[in-house]
């Protein structure tokens, strides 16, 4: 939500592959990514390019996005939810 800087209201989830043996022990995975957030949290707290440097090097995805109806939300929340009939999202 707002609160996590989500300007559009949308529902997404995260997948991160995995392989049999990508890590020597397998919990050293979450030990990665914790240091990847902590990499992009220091990211995030260097000064913010000019508005013209980022411009010329990402496109504004904002510019065209719309809102989804909370209704609209709840039959993509439906959809993506299929492939996991096991887990409870609740």
């Amino acid at each position: 939500g707002p609160n996590a800087g989500q300007t559009v209201p949308h529902v997404h989830i995260h997948i991160i592959p995995r392989r049999a043996g990508d890590f020597a022990v397998n919990d050293q995975a979450y030990e990665d990514l914790d240091g990847k957030e902590a990499e992009l949290a220091k990211a995030m707290s260097a000064p913010p390019p000019t508005k013209a440097k980022a411009k010329a090097a990402v496109p504004d995805a904002e510019e065209d996005r719309k809102p989804h109806s909370e209704a609209e939300m709840a039959v993509e929340a439906a959809r993506l939810r299929r492939p996991f009939p096991e887990c409870d999202f609740t």
